[in-house]
């Protein structure tokens, strides 16, 4: 048994007293926001300072969000940015890095320049604009998708990570008489399920908290997403409507609540998912940012 100093036991002591406020710190404006949306309107304007529990117990507001045609809406389409966009993103995302990860590709560190390139420097919003509306992609799901369909930054990531698979494993592969599409699906993407969680990580977050892409490029009020319906409601005060939810339950504060209940709903689906994919993330990460 290895005997420690009081100086290790000084530093583990702290080291835990640090990390455990900086975890409250992080926690602490989740839990409020929690704790306000199951709080009784009223009860919640007169509170002041630090919320530890729910004044009062007030789960209505719950229902009233649900019940706007607007959440429901941005729920769905929120749902095909996330599924469509993800999808589309980690597919064109692995096969640009394929091709970049190729030895013998010829034109290759050219290529990379260009791609590193727009790391830094981009058109601008006005071009961005004129190109989606001249693409005839304005008011549409696919302006939300279509333009940022591949990442800069997970696109070096995955394609390092390709480039550290066993050259052996494609020249048998080839040997065998499989083409590079087949290789590609049957040999690189199944080694590379890791750094492919974390890319569809990173896309799904992204596309689930996306909204100023929507703002500039949708009209139509049925492609709104999610976040773009919560900014109204948070921003606007368009809860459907929460003056007449107000004057209805008789509670002139009830807007308050709704608005950290609509946070909650659209906040929940991403926290319940990521534990899922949690496992992958360091692994797909560190296999992205490592060679060798």
């Amino acid at each position: 048994m290895i005997r420690r100093s009081l100086g290790d036991k000084i530093f583990d002591t702290l080291n835990i007293v640090f990390l455990t406020g900086l975890m409250i710190i992080t926690l602490y404006p989740f839990l409020y926001v929690i704790f306000a949306s199951l709080s009784v309107p009223s009860e919640l304007v007169k509170h002041s300072g630090i919320l530890l529990w729910p004044k009062g117990f007030y789960p209505e507001a719950y229902k009233l969000v649900l019940q706007n045609p607007m959440i429901i809406s941005g729920y769905k389409n929120t749902l095909f940015y996330v599924v469509v966009g993800t999808s589309l993103n980690v597919f064109f995302t692995a096969l640009f890095a394929f091709v970049l990860s190729r030895r013998e590709m010829y034109w290759k560190k050219y290529m990379m320049m260009m791609v590193v390139f727009t790391m830094f420097f981009s058109g601008g919003l006005i071009p961005g604009y004129i190109l989606v509306k001249n693409l005839g992609m304005l008011d549409t799901r696919w302006a939300l998708i279509i333009p940022g369909l591949i990442a800069t930054w997970n696109l070096i990531i995955m394609r390092t990570s390709f480039q550290a698979i066993p050259v052996e494993l494609e020249e048998a592969a080839k040997i065998d008489g499989a083409s590079d599409f087949r290789i590609f699906a049957q040999i690189i993407l199944p080694l590379s399920v890791p750094v492919l969680a974390v890319m569809a990580l990173f896309y799904g977050v992204g596309h689930w908290n996306s909204w100023t892409g929507a703002l500039i490029y949708l009209r139509d009020r049925e492609l709104f997403p999610l976040q773009l319906v919560l900014r109204e409601i948070l921003i606007e005060n368009s809860t459907t409507d929460t003056t007449n939810l107000s004057t209805t339950t008789g509670d002139p504060f009830l807007g308050e609540v709704v608005k950290y209940a609509t946070i909650i709903v659209a906040t929940l689906p991403i926290l319940v998912l990521y534990p899922f994919i949690q496992k992958y993330f360091t692994k797909g990460v560190m296999i992205g940012a490592l060679k060798g």
